[in-house]
């Protein structure tokens, strides 16, 4: 089979110059397999903030460049040195170093080890798998951890940060499955968006934010999906009932947290941390074929918005000044 019709491809890059970041479409030169790895050709990908970080030069996130962001994508592979694939098989890639310090889906072909990547589930298209994207890979281990001890009889769900990639599929599913969900925001206007997605209730994160400050709260909620940290999860934790379970995957708020014992040795409240950049592989298997099935959500191409490797950069911009709503996915097939 032939890999490609050229010995280029296109890719989005950014460069260092005087000492601004900025992006542009260039013409890549294909490099040589190594073992184990595979060659995709990309149909989509996604933008998601840690791509507009790399973007705009993080050094947290990327620290070489010229650089291709894009920490999702999804193809067919053209080229295999490894025993777990073949030619032709669909190919979803996500989080590891993709768009990170590897050259990303922001292209037409990415390169990476065999080991980063899970076969597409059947009954999940290549467009549903970047909706989904890392966002939805964080979602449903956040999901998955907390159903293996809750159940909907338990009682409320809350899900923090709930209209962004992982909190509003967080919604989505765990209202699929049954459990009472209760959404908190920091966009009031939102609430009719988080209604139909499938909250019962929403909270607005000025609420609570001002939760009493004490070691203990009232219990509200059975169990948690937090996707900020700082005080939005003190406040959550505190206010878990008895044997409550609380997943975090996020500090968008803040990496600190002020908190006592007592949640934990007084109600016996589990929190479990959820890491979907090195999450392994058997588990990532498990979640997207859940989500390909009975966990897709009917709203999940709600707020998807497709766009072509020429509008990168503009939709990097929207998102940096907070103004991107929903799942931009990128198409790369025309």
């Amino acid at each position: 089979m032939m890999v490609q019709n050229s010995s280029t491809f296109k890719a989005f890059r950014i460069e260092e110059i005087d000492g601004n970041y900025q992006g542009s479409i260039k013409e890549m030169e294909f490099s040589t397999l190594n073992n184990n790895e595979v060659l995709v050709k990309v149909h989509y990908s996604s933008l998601n903030y840690k791509d507009a970080l790399s973007a705009s030069g993080n050094k947290g996130v990327t620290r070489n460049y010229p650089h291709t962001p894009g920490i999702d994508a999804v193809g067919t592979i053209v080229k295999s040195n490894s025993d777990l694939f073949t030619i032709g098989e669909k190919a979803i890639v996500t989080s590891y170093d993709l768009g990170m310090n590897t050259d990303g889906g922001f292209a037409e072909y990415i390169q990476v080890p065999s080991e980063w990547v899970v076969k597409l589930p059947e009954k999940m298209t290549m467009q549903e798998a970047m909706i989904y994207g890392t966002a939805g890979l964080t979602a449903g281990m956040s999901v998955l951890r907390l159903t293996e001890l809750m159940k909907p009889e338990d009682g409320k769900i809350v899900v923090s940060g709930a209209t962004g990639g992982v909190g509003a599929l967080s919604v989505s599913i765990l209202s699929k499955l049954g459990y009472s969900v209760v959404a908190i925001t920091g966009k009031e206007t939102e609430r009719d968006y988080l209604i139909n997605l499938g909250a019962e209730e929403v909270l607005l994160r000025s609420e609570v934010e001002n939760f009493v400050k004490k070691p203990l709260l009232k219990p509200l909620f059975a169990g948690a999906i937090d996707t900020v940290g700082g005080i939005i999860l003190e406040n959550i934790i505190k206010s878990i009932d008895s044997m409550g379970v609380v997943t975090c995957c996020g500090n968008v708020a803040s990496p600190e947290l002020d908190l006592t014992v007592f949640p934990f040795i007084l109600r016996g409240v589990t929190l479990i941390g959820i890491d979907s950049q090195n999450y392994p592989m058997k588990y990532r298997k498990i979640v997207w074929n859940k989500l390909a099935q009975e966990w897709k959500p009917k709203q999940l191409d709600y707020t998807c918005n497709e766009i072509k490797l020429e509008d990168v950069t503009l939709k990097i911009e929207l998102m940096l000044k907070g103004k991107l709503k929903g799942r931009t996915v990128l198409n790369l097939t025309e």
